[in-house]
């Protein structure tokens, strides 16, 4: 796009503020050439520097001096801040540091065994039939609970001067993928990547929030009489149920017949994500 309207720095422009222990500058401008003042805004962004002493460009704020539609003529002050809000600057990067947070909150879970059976209890005189664990057992099928569990839930915010259509593609490849190498001193398959968002205002660094889920990898589940030896965190375990008898309790039941570790998901290089 060519350019349209043309910037002259101010006398006196620049103004040096270190609020909070925040560094910033602010320059001033004139411009002329439009009387639009989106067109002033948008060629302000794209034409003025995007960083000052390594210091992304905050805001710019556009304000009419003489604006005549009639004859053409325009006259605007021009006002950009460079500095960070509330944020700290990395040394090495001269970007803003990472921002991380976390939650163990909210999760639940459908089960068809317990950890344990605590008690069994039945008429006087009678025996209440042992399941192995199964929980809500009918004549045909176990019905299983709900239960709540710990879901570890974290997300990071980083900051980056560029952002390629090739990263691009490798965050949406990477997503609904579990690690495949140790990571974050996680093991392998612990942790699942479940998408990016964020994007960047004008020259800005972008601004790209990672979404991450933690699943334990466990071993030795019981179920019934069955040791499940291994299991990742992201795969799916179900258990099939067959027909037994309780001969104490003189008692049909339904038993655990078999456990599968199902793979659901696939395992992809965390390497790609850019923020190791």
């Amino acid at each position: 796009m060519p350019q349209t309207v043309f910037f002259t720095e101010a006398m006196l422009s620049q103004t040096y503020n270190s609020e909070n222990n925040l560094p910033s500058f602010t320059f001033r401008y004139f411009a002329t050439g439009s009387t639009d003042i989106y067109q002033v805004q948008l060629e302000a962004g794209q034409y003025l520097n995007a960083t000052y002493l390594n210091l992304p460009r905050q805001r710019v704020t556009v304000e009419p001096i003489f604006v005549d539609t009639v004859r053409a003529v325009g006259r605007w002050k021009v006002e950009i801040i460079y500095g960070v809000q509330a944020q700290s600057i990395d040394g090495g990067t001269g970007l803003p540091v990472p921002e991380i947070s976390f939650s163990t909150m909210g999760g639940t879970q459908h089960v068809t065994q317990s950890l344990s059976t605590v008690n069994r209890y039945a008429p006087s005189g009678q025996t209440a039939p042992n399941f192995k664990g199964a929980i809500g057992v009918t004549d045909k099928s176990v019905e299983g609970t709900d239960i709540p569990v710990s879901v570890f839930n974290f997300q990071e915010t980083h900051y980056f001067s560029t952002f390629t259509e090739a990263n691009k593609a490798t965050l949406a490849y990477l997503t609904a993928k579990w690690n495949n190498a140790v990571w974050r001193t996680f093991a392998i398959g612990e942790v699942l990547f479940l998408g990016v968002e964020g994007g960047r205002r004008g020259s800005a660094p972008w601004a790209l929030t990672f979404h991450f889920a933690v699943s334990q990898n466990k071993t030795n589940l019981a179920v019934g009489d069955i040791t499940v030896s291994t299991k990742m965190g992201w795969d799916y375990v179900w258990t099939q149920y067959e027909a037994g008898v309780d001969n104490t309790a003189h008692a049909y039941v339904r038993i655990p017949k078999s456990c599968h570790v199902e793979r659901v998901l696939e395992g992809g290089d965390f390497s790609g994500l850019g923020i190791s």
